[in-house]
């Protein structure tokens, strides 16, 4: 284990930080955890807005070095400790990767990880409009993980560590991942990398009692 004196600030029942926790655990990265809770707006104090003006978790200070935005942890993360293993040098398995990174960004959030807003946090966002979007996405994941066994390459990358969690979590949302076999042996694989850390559960959804 690495002896770097790293804080990670964090949400429990945040997938983007889930993907820096993942992520830490999976390169063995030592580090001190501190839950921010947003329900009390501790992301919008000055002490935190100097670390990221944006007002959001996750943020990491690596000993000096603060980074914020979940994806771009990952790269620094990986770039930082994971010796070439997560993030490929060449320029086309990076763009392949960076296609991912994209898509965490944009369908991801706005699909399935809106959806399970709605039900956990009570988002107002347009609850069909999201379904679609959500299930739009897991069909091409679905297709192309029948492909190949993970998204960017036949190993796993960042690009899987940032799409994992909304997925795995999708049907606390009302996003059902039965008919998305391909998808569902992703998540299996994804589980079963050394130090896998699972997301707490919410029971919302079609989790809900």
């Amino acid at each position: 284990m690495t002896t770097a004196a790293l804080t990670f600030y964090s949400f429990p029942l945040s997938g983007h930080a889930h993907r820096v926790a993942l992520m830490l655990s999976l390169l063995d990265v030592a580090h001190r955890r501190v839950d921010v809770d947003l329900r009390q707006a501790e992301q919008k104090r000055p002490e935190f807005l100097a670390m990221n003006v944006f007002g959001q978790v996750p943020v990491i200070d690596d000993d000096g070095v603060v980074v914020a935005d979940s994806n771009a942890i990952l790269v620094y993360l990986a770039k930082r400790y994971g010796g070439g293993a997560w993030l490929p040098e060449d320029p086309v398995g990076a763009a392949r990767v960076q296609r991912w990174l994209s898509v965490a960004a944009g369908p991801l959030a706005n699909g399935p990880a809106a959806a399970r807003l709605v039900t956990v946090f009570g988002a107002s966002y347009d609850v069909n409009a999201t379904l679609a979007r959500a299930h739009g996405l897991l069909g091409v994941m679905d297709s192309e993980l029948g492909q190949r066994d993970f998204l960017a390459d036949s190993a796993p990358t960042i690009a899987d560590i940032a799409c994992y969690a909304y997925v795995a979590h999708a049907p606390e949302g009302n996003v059902s991942l039965a008919d998305y076999p391909h998808v569902r042996a992703w998540l299996a694989r994804i589980e079963s990398l050394p130090r896998f850390v699972p997301m707490a559960s919410t029971p919302a959804g079609l989790l809900a009692a």
